[in-house]
């Protein structure tokens, strides 16, 4: 599948944050329906939700995307990933080494404003 793009928690941030040239780009991958999402990126959104409005406003967007999930590979691949960055001298939040496992198993750039994922082999981002 070609044009999809993951997007990582400091986009969505950015995005119900206001207007902004990242919200605005996201807007336009919402409405071309190539944003994708996945189980990390939610925890990771849903957890900062300050009130019930921005609760519903937030699900309502993410609800509309389509979602990847880890699988019981991807969880090994996950592991193998951070022992090898490990080996390395690369400490990374686990968070951003599941994203990119995702995105890695799923051929899809990150849209993302974190330069951790820079660190991971394989890892293709995309910024504006």
């Amino acid at each position: 599948m070609k044009d999809r793009i993951l997007v990582d928690t400091t986009i969505w941030i950015e995005f119900f944050r206001g207007k902004t040239k990242i919200a605005d780009h996201l807007e336009m991958f919402l409405k071309e329906n190539t944003a994708w999402t996945c189980g990390v990126v939610m925890f990771e959104v849903l957890q900062g939700i300050k009130s019930e409005g921005e609760k519903n406003k937030v699900l309502n967007v993410l609800a509309g995307l389509p979602y990847l999930e880890m699988t019981k590979e991807l969880w090994q691949r996950v592991a193998e990933l951070s022992k090898s960055l490990k080996k390395k001298g690369v400490n990374l939040p686990l968070s951003d080494i599941f994203i990119s496992a995702i995105a890695i198993e799923n051929d899809l750039p990150i849209y993302t404003l974190d330069n951790h994922f820079e660190q991971i082999p394989g890892v293709k981002t995309y910024r504006i």
